[in-house]
């Protein structure tokens, strides 16, 4: 899915400014999609311009205008097409396996700080999602893709 696809995605669970959709990002995606201001921005402009989502202004004292976006029912059609398509394969970026690839020329000790870094920033991200599974007040959807984030996480602090 490509940010465009993904921005209607958030504001399907509501309207939101770009801020909040990038806050929104962080929480649901942080992970496995990164998107920036500079990205997100210039995708509500598009699909403001192709009618997928409108967007208000509202006043705010000694600060911008703030700009809330809403998905239209033709942006909503449209994500929901975009739901209905097979999903591509899932690419991993990691440049913790990239380093990996060359362990032999790291120092042991250097390798052990390394594993031992990520196996505490898999449990941490665990906890997190545990923490958030327990607050509820989740979609199925939602459920789901917390559940397989933990299942995850905890098979490569096994691993």
């Amino acid at each position: 899915m490509d940010i465009r696809t993904l921005c209607l995605g958030i504001l399907t669970l509501g309207e939101a400014s770009g801020y909040e959709i990038k806050q929104a990002f962080e929480q649901h995606f942080s992970r496995f999609y990164e998107a920036s201001f500079g990205s997100i921005y210039p995708a509500l402009a598009k699909l403001t311009d192709d009618g997928m989502v409108t967007c208000t202004e509202q006043p705010q004292d000694r600060r911008p205008d703030k700009k809330v976006y809403r998905i239209t029912a033709s942006g909503r059609l449209a994500f929901i097409d975009e739901l209905m398509k097979p999903p591509g394969r899932d690419r991993l970026r990691s440049e913790f396996i990239a380093t990996l690839m060359f362990a032999d020329l790291l120092p042991t000790r250097h390798l052990a700080e390394l594993l031992d870094e990520r196996i505490r920033d898999c449990r941490d991200a665990v906890a997190e999602w545990r923490a958030r599974e327990a607050k509820g007040k989740l979609t199925p959807g939602q459920r789901f893709v917390l559940g397989y984030a933990i299942a995850m996480h905890e098979a490569m602090a096994r691993y």
